[in-house]
């Protein structure tokens, strides 16, 4: 099966599945036209496979697409978007400063 990222809006979130299994998710809410990234989780057995990377990546991905900005409220995804900046440009630039970007 391998490894699969949904939204679920009705959970506010994109969950990653591991061959079936729920490994992670990434909550968000929504604010305007602005896709506020506020928690990442993955559960512990899953650790250290890259999960949280490919969930992270996905839901920008989604984002870019839908055609919405992003807020990195989260660490992990402000870390993301950090050491991936082809990402950046998601962040309004009157934002960047508050997350240190």
């Amino acid at each position: 099966m391998g490894v699969e990222v949904i939204d679920r809006p009705q959970h506010s979130r994109f969950e990653v599945y591991e061959d079936g299994e729920l490994a992670g998710f990434a909550d968000y809410r929504h604010v305007g036209d602005r896709l506020s990234l506020t928690h990442t989780e993955v559960a512990e057995k899953f650790t250290g496979r890259g999960l949280a990377t490919t969930l992270i990546r996905t839901a920008l991905d989604e984002a870019r697409k839908r055609g919405a900005s992003v807020l990195p409220s989260c660490p992990f995804v402000r870390t993301f978007i950090v050491r991936n900046p082809e990402y950046l440009d998601l962040v309004p630039p009157d934002q960047r400063e508050r997350f240190d970007l």
